[in-house]
């Protein structure tokens, strides 16, 4: 099989962005983006989608959290669809429960080429650390765009802020890692159109 890796330098006024990705080795998780909470994320969603990623990103924390963390959203949606190629023989679609002590999140995916993003969470604390908590839904907003996948957040339930938000990013990866999969059964691409 090909490499399903992709690397990504991206810079703006706002922010310098490095990435590295690998889809099917966890070779390594290096997470550094000014933001420790981010950090944290990226980390346990590369750990439970079992992915290979790096990041390296500076941007203008003097300001606020918000370019940084959309602008990694949009690195990272960029690497995968770079990463996924032609997409053939990818299960394409993705669909977790993650809890976290009382919260409970699903996240389900769709490869479709087509972005759309729906985010129902709601968070009490307006900040964790330095980041504003109301930019995860911006993360997620650049990560769908770029990647180019219907993505529905869900906070089911829950009372802690940072359970919530670690419960989402669980349960992005593993729905992320259940959608890149390449399943032998799957001939060419997984939809009735004959494009992804």
């Amino acid at each position: 099989m090909t490499k399903r890796q992709a690397s990504i330098q991206r810079d703006t006024f706002e922010t310098q962005i490095e990435l590295a990705l690998d889809l099917d080795e966890q070779s390594g998780i290096e997470i550094d983006t000014g933001i420790g909470y981010l950090n944290h994320m990226l980390t346990l969603f590369a750990k439970h989608g079992r992915f290979g990623l790096k990041v390296k990103a500076r941007g203008d924390l003097d300001v606020d959290a918000h370019h940084t963390t959309e602008d990694v959203g949009i690195v990272l949606g960029s690497a995968f669809r770079e990463a996924l190629g032609d997409k053939m023989g990818v299960e394409r679609y993705g669909a977790q429960y993650v809890p976290m002590d009382e919260c409970l999140s699903r996240v389900v995916v769709d490869l479709s080429g087509r972005s759309y993003l729906v985010f129902q969470a709601d968070f009490d604390a307006p900040k964790l650390g330095s980041l504003e908590t109301e930019v995860v839904e911006d993360f997620w907003q650049g990560f769908a765009d770029a990647v180019g996948a219907n993505i529905h957040i869900s906070n089911l339930y829950g009372r802690n802020t940072h359970h919530k938000i670690e419960s989402i990013f669980k349960a992005a990866g593993r729905a992320m890692r259940q959608a890149v999969t390449v399943n032998p059964e799957i001939k060419g691409l997984n939809s009735t159109k004959g494009m992804l």
